[in-house]
C-alpha cells in the first residue's frame, strides 16, 4: 500500500490525474496547503481519441509543462510508467461505464468504447501494494441511474471491484450553486479510501447516519439538512461482475437503489436523499461577466438574428418523421429563460457553448439594452479557472473545453477537508 507517512515525511502527497482535460482537478488542489502539506501531481494523461488535434492537453501542457504528462491512450501506458502515487484523481469519460463478460475473457471485463473506468481499475489492480489510498472521481449524475434497462447497474459494478479491491467508497451528487458556485452543475463525485487508512476505519467504526450527516468528509466539505435514520436504505453488492452485469436491479429497472448520498464497506452499501445546507455567500452569473466595453463586437446578437434564438428558445411543437419507421410524430419542448437572468448562478455550460450559430442551450445574457453570448473567460470564470487558462485554441473550441470540465471549487473543498483528515490520522 502507498505509505500515507512516507508522502507526508516529504510535506507533499503524491497524485495522478488521469483524463485530465485542461487541469481542473490539478488547479483545485494545488491551491490548498495544510500543515506545510500540499499536493503534487507526479503524473497526469489526458487523451482524446476521437480527434487528431490534442487540444486538451496541449492546453494542459501550456499551463504545467511536458515534465511528467502523458498524452496517449491509457490503455496502452505500461503499469510502470505510471509512478506510485497516494491520491489518484479524475473524471473519467461517461460513456464508458461497463459490461463485464465472461471471465474467459483475456480481460475479465471489457467497455463498450475504450473501458476507461476499466483503466482505473486496472492501475489499483496492477499496482497491487503500491495502489494509492485515496481516489477522488467524478462524473455525470447519471451514473448512479445507468443504464435504463438496469438502473444502477454501472455503479454497482464500479462499488463491486472497488471493494474487490479493499476500498471504502464515499459518493455525493452536488449542485456547485447550491454552495455558492457561481454555476448550476450537477455531477457525482466519489471517493475511496484503502483498507489500512484513518478514514477507512473511521467509516469502519461509525453508525451510518453519522457518517453522511457528520463524519464523513463529504459531509464535512458540504453540510446537508440533518438525517434520520428511517431515510438511509441499506442493501449489499456482491462481489460477481458477470452476475451484477446480467441480472442486477432487473426486476425493480424503473428506480435507481443509489440516491444522492451515500457510501459502502465490506459490500454493504447506505444511501439517502439530501438535502444541501449552506450558510455561506453565493455568486451569481452577474459576478463573472467582463466589463461590456472589453466585449468584441462579435458576441453580440444583431437584430436580424435574434428572430431565429427566440424562436429556439421558446416552446414549439413541430412534426418530425422517425427516422426507423419513416412514421410522422409531433415533438413538443417547453420555454427556456431568455434572456438568461444574470441574478441567478449560470445554467450547466455545454460543450456547444461557443459559435454565433443561434442555439437553444446556449447562454444569453442582456446588458445595457443588447443582447449577447457569453465570452470564453467567462465561461471559464463559471467554472472557477483562472482567466484564459484556456487561451490559445479557438473561441469555439475555448466553449467546448469549459463544457466538458468540472467546477474546481468543488475539488478544492473536497481536496481540503482530505488532506486535513489525512494530516489527522498521522
Amino acid at each position: 500500500m502507498s505509505s500515507d507517512f512516507d508522502s507526508l515525511e516529504k510535506k507533499r502527497i503524491k497524485t495522478i490525474e488521469l483524463f485530465a482535460g485542461v487541469g481542473g482537478f490539478r488547479i483545485g488542489l494545488e491551491k490548498i496547503e495544510h500543515n506545510n502539506k500540499k499536493y503534487e501531481i507526479v503524473w497526469s494523461n489526458q487523451w482524446e481519441p476521437a480527434t487528431k488535434a490534442q487540444h486538451a492537453s496541449d492546453i494542459y501542457c501550456m499551463r504545467f509543462g511536458k515534465l511528467n504528462h502523458s498524452n496517449q491512450d491509457i490503455s496502452t501506458v505500461h503499469i510502470d510508467e505510471i509512478p506510485n502515487h497516494d491520491l489518484l484523481v479524475g473524471g473519467f469519460p461517461c460513456q464508458d461505464y461497463s459490461v463485464a463478460t465472461s471471465l474467459k475473457n483475456s480481460a475479465g471485463i471489457v467497455g463498450k468504447k475504450g473501458v476507461l473506468w476499466w483503466q482505473i481499475h486496472r492501475i489499483l489492480e496492477q499496482k497491487k501494494e503500491n495502489a494509492p489510498s485515496y481516489l477522488m472521481l467524478e462524473n455525470v449524475d447519471r451514473l448512479l441511474k445507468s443504464p435504463a434497462k438496469q438502473r444502477g447497474r454501472d455503479f454497482a459494478l464500479m462499488l463491486s471491484s472497488l471493494n474487490s479491491l479493499g476500498y471504502a467508497v464515499e459518493w455525493r451528487v452536488i449542485d456547485a450553486s447550491e454552495y455558492g458556485m457561481p454555476q448550476r452543475r450537477k455531477r457525482v463525485y466519489i471517493l475511496a479510501y484503502k483498507i489500512g487508512t484513518e478514514l477507512h476505519s473511521e467509516i469502519l467504526q461509525a453508525k451510518p447516519v453519522d457518517i453522511l450527516n457528520a463524519n464523513g468528509l463529504f459531509a464535512q466539505a458540504f453540510p446537508i439538512r440533518t438525517l434520520q435514520e428511517n431515510e438511509i436504505l441499506q442493501d449489499t453488492i456482491g462481489n460477481d461482475l458477470v452476475k451484477i452485469t446480467n441480472s442486477f436491479n432487473k426486476e425493480f429497472s424503473k428506480n435507481t437503489p443509489f440516491l444522492e448520498a451515500g457510501f459502502m464497506i465490506d459490500g454493504k452499501y447506505y444511501t439517502s436523499k439530501v438535502r444541501a445546507d449552506y450558510k455561506g455567500d453565493f455568486m451569481y452569473l452577474k459576478n463573472v461577466l467582463v466589463a461590456e466595453e472589453n466585449v468584441p463586437n462579435e458576441f453580440y446578437i444583431n437584430e436580424s438574428e435574434l428572430q431565429k434564438w427566440t424562436f429556439l428558445k421558446g416552446s414549439k411543437t413541430l412534426e418530425r418523421v422517425s427516422k426507423s419507421t419513416g412514421h410522422m410524430y409531433k415533438y413538443s419542448e417547453g420555454s427556456m429563460s431568455f434572456p438568461d437572468s444574470i441574478d441567478k448562478p449560470a445554467r450547466t455550460i455545454i460543450t456547444g457553448e461557443g459559435g454565433a450559430s443561434p442555439s437553444r442551450f446556449k447562454h444569453v445574457i442582456h446588458i445595457n439594452g443588447k443582447y449577447r453570448r457569453l465570452m470564453p473567460v467567462e465561461l471559464e470564470k463559471l467554472n472557477m479557472f483562472p482567466e484564459n487558462h484556456t487561451l490559445g485554441v479557438t473561441d469555439t473550441k475555448r466553449a467546448f473545453l469549459m463544457g466538458n470540465a468540472l467546477v474546481v471549487g468543488v475539488i478544492e473543498k473536497l481536496g481540503e477537508k482530505l488532506i486535513q483528515k489525512i494530516g489527522d490520522g498521522l
